[in-house]
């Protein structure tokens, strides 16, 4: 465990990037004065099964294949000596997900892990993050020509986490990629879903949902590169905010790069407070270089409870508590049907009940 390299420029909040962070709750994760462990604390659960591996290699068998400028992540990068390395066969079908753990107990790390989807392979990958932590992770995403994969992470940290994560994806020829980004626990979670494209034909599909409570800052980047033609993405986040100085940040960036031809692409933010005091921060920016796209477009909508679908619940003989936790599980019911794991599906929605039960005491 040692100090970091100081050849990274620290954030200072003024940055664009870094202008809606507040650094003084982030732990010193950006600062290149702080110590932090080289940690593997992601592991399998249940038994290995046909059509995959799961390894720990030295970091320089595995470089990363994308650039970024995030402080945090050329830190993580600079600082881990070991990667987690998960590959999936060549025209494997896993028809279960397979399940990746990290339950914290107050520890602090960089931590990297790279998945690799082989060509023509199938699977689900969900990364299930639980206790508490101070972390800079990078999750790197490949999948080959034809592949197919559903990654799906869960934030349900305790009160007290800091978790300044990346999670970039490279789509490959006709590959699919769906992402399912579930942000509940921690007192500060900033998560930049990426993508880029490496050859034609690819699509990628990033949802997520987030519930922020009193006193908890939950931000969400996402960045869409388009470099390649006719390719397609779409993107759609919904969050609720309860309690007074709950935040949330959510930053929708899509370019579509001059030889992206044939794009096509709509991203959408929406965001429900339930109380005064909570604020959403919501931007979505696209850049097109060319017109020869299919379509592209943004909407993002932030906006009170209706007390109108309320009442008429209630009018129905519906309590209040329930009525408006059905009006929670309608909003956010389109992305949790995506996530097809009945068992998470249940737990999620349970833990959102909780959530709102807390805002009614």
């Amino acid at each position: 465990m040692s100090a970091l390299p100081t050849n990274f420029l620290t954030p200072t909040g003024r940055e664009e990037a870094w202008r809606f962070t507040p650094l003084k709750r982030i732990a010193g994760l950006h600062d290149p004065a702080t110590t932090v462990a080289d940690r593997i604390s992601i592991s399998l659960f249940g038994a290995p099964r046909p059509g995959f591996s799961l390894s720990t290699v030295p970091a320089s068998e595995l470089p990363p294949r994308s650039s970024t400028d995030d402080a945090v992540i050329q830190r993580v990068r600079s600082g881990v000596t070991h990667v987690t390395h998960l590959a999936i066969d060549k025209e494997a079908v896993v028809s279960e997900p397979i399940i990746l753990k990290r339950s914290a107990s107050g520890t602090s790390e960089f931590s990297r892990t790279v998945i690799t989807a082989g060509a023509h392979s199938k699977s689900t990958v969900v990364v299930e993050n639980s206790g508490s932590a101070t972390i800079g992770e990078e999750i790197e995403i490949s999948l080959a020509a034809g592949a197919q994969l559903t990654f799906i992470t869960l934030q349900e940290w305790n009160e007290k986490t800091v978790h300044l994560g990346r999670h970039h994806a490279i789509v490959g020829r006709d590959a699919t990629f769906n992402s399912i980004t579930i942000t509940i626990g921690g007192s500060l979670v900033r998560l930049l879903p990426t993508v880029e494209y490496s050859d034609q034909g690819g699509s990628a599909e990033l949802l997520g949902l987030y519930f922020a409570t009193d006193g908890q800052h939950l931000e969400h980047r996402v960045h869409v590169d388009h470099g390649i033609p006719h390719a397609k993405s779409r993107v759609t986040y919904k969050g609720v905010l309860a309690g007074d100085q709950a935040r949330t940040v959510w930053i929708g960036d899509v370019y579509i790069r001059g030889n992206a031809e044939g794009t096509d692409t709509y991203e959408l933010n929406k965001n429900l407070l339930l109380t005064d005091g909570a604020r959403a921060d919501s931007v979505p920016n696209l850049e097109i270089e060319t017109g020869e796209i299919v379509g592209a477009g943004h909407a993002s909508t932030t906006g009170r409870f209706d007390d109108e679908q309320l009442f008429y619940l209630m009018s129905r003989g519906i309590p209040m508590s329930d009525a408006r936790r059905l009006v929670i599980r309608g909003f956010f019911a389109e992305i949790v049907a995506k996530i097809g794991i009945e068992s998470i599906e249940e737990r999620l929605m349970s833990r959102i009940d909780e959530e709102l039960a807390k805002v009614g005491e």
